[in-house]
């Protein structure tokens, strides 16, 4: 039983790093509108965490894209699982398996509002320093 608490420790440690570095990788190049959803006392959910951020141009969309795999490959050596949307960059989704980033375009993520479909998570807004 002591050996499961340890790895619940490991993977929490390593998933708060994780949203950490998510976080500072949207930062670096002015990503609006952060939110992190907390999933984890939901049932049957997918993930841990959305994070939902959102760019003004198709090219401020893949840059946030960009800058988080970057940001996350250099501080902790991990890479998405798989990344949607990269094409048209109004909606780009990176699985991370235990966190799923959505990097909308403002008209995409006002017409989608998952975080009204997920309404039973925790939201934190998270306030931009620039």
């Amino acid at each position: 039983m002591e050996n499961i608490k340890v790895l619940n420790d490991k993977k929490k440690a390593s998933t708060d790093q994780l949203l950490t570095e998510i976080i500072a990788g949207i930062e670096k190049v002015k990503g609006l509108n952060i939110s992190i959803l907390d999933l984890r006392d939901i049932e049957n959910t997918v993930c841990d965490y959305f994070v939902i951020c959102e760019g003004s141009s198709n090219t401020q969309v893949n840059a946030i894209s960009s800058s988080i795999q970057k940001t996350v490959s250099k501080a902790i050596k991990d890479k998405p699982w798989h990344v949607e949307g990269e094409a048209n960059a109004e909606w780009i989704l990176l699985d991370y398996i235990d966190i799923v980033v959505h990097i909308f375009q403002k008209q995409i993520r006002e017409f989608y509002n998952i975080e009204s479909l997920w309404g039973d998570a925790k939201i934190t807004s998270v306030e931009a320093t620039y």
